[in-house]
């Protein structure tokens, strides 16, 4: 009989992915490893599909991967990638699960090296800007109608046919001088600021063209060079930069008084059309003409209005002697008028003047009579009042003190002057004075004895 064991265990199997799991696990994990990052290589295979994404192969000398760009992010970029570009693309590392094959999903590209051009454009930009060489202020307009047109550019460039084309076909009277200069290559910036400088100096222009066909930013790297700028700064004439395609920017343009999409369009900026020439040219000989007639009809009738004001010279001296003697008739009416009233009011001043005129006669016997009565009554006068000076004299001369004191009699005073009346007031030893009529005496009493009658 055999020997019973407890049941072990069955160990679990591992999970059995599909395949669609497995490319979606290992998608997920590759984002998650490969942040987005920057990647250079070169272009392979290019396509691009009718719904507008880009499809290609981006690889070096060892090795290469698939990539695409869609039709969302691929309406961003500045240029159409070709067969051989050496590119940058910041793109993030997936894996494309259908197929089973790792892809880059690019969100944007730029051509090899362009970052650190870009990079040196925007700081060479900023500084400029902030200097105040990019003002608006100091921008000038262009001429309406320029005589002579100057071109910078090479000699081999398709931008001189195109210009040269445009101006010949709008502006033939237009005179056309060119500065040759180098667009592309070592130096050629120099050269360029150089025919600027040339230019500025010469002064036979009316305004001045720099132009360049498009291009990588490589090749339109000369017309961002500081030297450029200053020099399209420092030009005595108005400065046209018309540099690459419509979406090229350089810091010429932003120098430059005006910017131009394209050299064609720079040429049609610079030179107004013959036809507007022609235009604007019979516009003011309308107007001119217009004037002449109006200042010749005001001419006409100023000359018929003075025409029938126009007399003979016998008229007009006639006409001009009746005049001079109506004058004169007002004139000696005027003076001999005034001359009368004078007269006549002179002539009643001197009545009323004979009217308050005294009685000189009248008023001198008055006088005297006044002055005859008068005399006898301050005669009068004087006879009255010596008579009574005498009665009051005489009776003064009978109250007169010394009279009495003539007669024998003294008065009396003490001391203190006071007249002594009865002989209450005497004192024995008491000092007196006696005034008498001939002077005075002082004299003390032994005794006092009053009188019994």
């Amino acid at each position: 009989m055999s020997e019973l064991h407890p049941a072990q265990p069955v160990p679990a199997s591992p999970p059995v992915l599909t395949v669609s799991a497995l490319n979606q696990a290992v998608g997920r994990m590759l984002e998650r490893s490969f942040p987005l990052s920057w990647i250079s290589g070169e272009i392979s295979n290019f396509t691009r599909a009718a719904s507008g994404h880009w499809y290609f192969t981006l690889k070096d000398s060892a090795a290469q991967v698939r990539a695409v760009m869609f039709r969302g992010r691929a309406q961003y970029a500045d240029f159409m990638p070709r067969e051989g570009d050496r590119v940058e693309v910041r793109a993030l590392v997936t894996l494309y699960a259908p197929r089973g094959d790792y892809q880059l999903n690019v969100e944007a590209i730029r051509r090899a090296g362009i970052g650190n051009l870009y990079e040196a454009f925007l700081q060479l930009k900023a500084r400029l800007t902030e200097e105040g060489l990019f003002d608006p202020a100091r921008k000038r307009s262009v001429p309406l109608f320029a005589r002579t047109v100057g071109i910078v550019t090479s000699l081999q460039a398709a931008a001189l046919r195109d210009v040269l084309t445009t101006l010949r076909r709008r502006a033939p009277h237009v005179a056309v001088v060119l500065y040759p200069a180098p667009v592309q290559g070592e130096g050629s910036a120099q050269k360029i600021a150089q025919a600027i400088a040339t230019a500025s100096l010469r002064a036979e222009c009316d305004v001045l063209l720099v132009c360049r066909g498009g291009g990588s930013m490589e090749d339109l790297w000369s017309f961002n060079h500081e030297v450029v700028a200053r020099a399209i700064a420092g030009c005595t004439m108005p400065v046209i930069s018309g540099v690459g395609h419509e979406t090229d920017f350089t810091i010429a343009d932003f120098a430059a008084d005006l910017r131009a999409p394209t050299p064609t369009a720079a040429a049609e900026m610079a030179a107004a059309p013959r036809a507007d020439w022609l235009a604007s040219l019979e516009g003011t000989a309308q107007e001119m003409r217009r004037v002449m007639r109006r200042r010749l009809s005001d001419a006409s009738q100023s000359l018929d209005w003075l025409s029938h004001r126009l007399v003979s010279p016998a008229t007009y001296a006639a006409h001009q002697r009746l005049k001079l003697n109506a004058m004169q008739l007002r004139l000696a009416h005027a003076t001999r008028t005034p001359l009368n009233m004078a007269r006549f009011a002179v002539r009643q001043l001197e009545t009323r003047l004979q009217g308050q005129l005294p009685d000189l006669v009248a008023a001198r016997r008055r006088m005297q009579d006044q002055g005859r009565r008068l005399h006898a009554r301050v005669s009068i006068e004087q006879r009255q009042r010596r008579q009574a000076l005498l009665a009051l004299a005489s009776q003064l001369e009978l109250l007169n003190p010394q009279r009495t004191l003539e007669r024998g009699y003294a008065i009396v005073t003490d001391g203190s002057g006071a007249v002594i009346r009865s002989p209450a007031g005497l004192k024995v030893r008491e000092r007196l004075t006696m005034t008498l009529a001939e002077g005075s005496a002082d004299v003390t009493l032994d005794s006092v004895q009053p009188s019994l009658e």
